[in-house]
């Protein structure tokens, strides 16, 4: 299947944290995007995430042709779609809905536009099983949020083409993301089984009484998570096996800790204790900073990680 590789006129499908935030990145890189979502006062909410998020954008950077009036909104999902070269669906997670709001886009969209999921749970595989041309069907699952975040991880279904990959893979590139190709189908995709494995470990060791969730957060924020904001943990295994690199990491760390730590792991059990454990450590990190302030302080200072690395290359 052959690609019109010129990719004007985005399609947000679903307008809530995750679409709204798409939305806003895309107007940011300068294309004319226009959204559909059923739900009461999507509009004006989606308006209003994207005003938020536009001083962020501007300290990223805007692209040329960049402007909030390039933002249409159709309550009509064949309007939205009927002219749209790229698909950014953010529907509810329950594979009964998905599979039927594909084979319904499917059939509203041009034949040679892509459509792309954020799914985060849900394959390929399973949303485009009734599609009339499934090989276009695409996950495009990013790190939230979106607009701020580089990653997306694509990953094809059964029945997409190696086509439809490569083009997703260009054009996120292209906009500024960070694209990894994952080449298998696993449920969560990677970056979020990543997390889940570390959280897991530290719910086990607040659970055994080690630390505190303050204590937890700080272990990883002011430790590895600094490290793991410059390079990814294989290159710092790299750099810890010291002048003989990754060799050196195989031959004399690495059965030291998969013999000796990693059996050492535990898996927590999400008592009620537990829980209120949890709410009541991450009250006390908060302090009086709502859930919004806290997503600021955080953007902004990624925003500036983001600088940093782009200044060195």
């Amino acid at each position: 299947m052959a690609y019109d590789k010129t990719i004007r006129r985005i399609a947000i499908v679903g307008t809530g944290t995750i679409g709204a935030s798409w939305a806003a990145l895309y107007l940011a890189r300068g294309f004319d995007v226009v959204a559909t979502d059923p739900a009461p006062n999507a509009e004006a909410n989606l308006r209003k995430y994207v005003d938020d998020a536009w001083p962020v954008l501007t300290g990223i950077g805007l692209s040329d042709g960049a402007a909030r009036d390039r933002l249409h909104f159709a309550a009509d999902m064949k309007e939205a779609l009927s002219s749209a070269d790229f698909v950014q669906e953010n529907g509810p997670e329950r594979p009964d809905f998905k599979i039927k709001l594909y084979a319904d886009m499917d059939e509203v969209t041009p034949p040679n536009s892509l459509i792309a999921s954020s799914s985060s749970s849900l394959t390929m595989s399973v949303i485009q099983s009734k599609c009339a041309r499934p090989e276009r069907c695409v996950i495009g699952h990013p790190f939230n949020p979106p607009h701020v975040i580089p990653l997306v991880e694509v990953v094809g279904g059964a029945k997409t083409s190696p086509a439809a990959i490569d083009q997703a893979m260009a054009f996120y590139t292209s906009i500024g993301k960070k694209a990894i190709h994952l080449r298998k189908e696993v449920p969560g995709h990677v970056a979020n089984r990543l997390q889940a494995a570390l959280y897991r470990e530290v719910l086990y060791l607040i659970q055994e009484g080690v630390l505190s969730v303050a204590d937890a957060d700080d272990a990883v924020s002011w430790g590895p998570g600094l490290r793991w904001g410059v390079m990814g943990p294989s290159l710092q295994f790299h750099l810890g096996g010291g002048t003989g690199g990754m060799q050196h990491f195989i031959e004399h760390l690495l059965p030291v800790m998969s013999s000796g730590l990693w059996k050492a792991l535990g898996n927590p059990t999400i008592t009620p204790e537990l829980q209120r454990t949890l709410i009541e450590g991450v009250q006390q990190e908060a302090g009086t900073r709502s859930v919004e302030q806290l997503a600021q302080e955080e953007n902004e200072l990624l925003v500036g990680l983001l600088s940093l690395r782009a200044r060195q290359g």
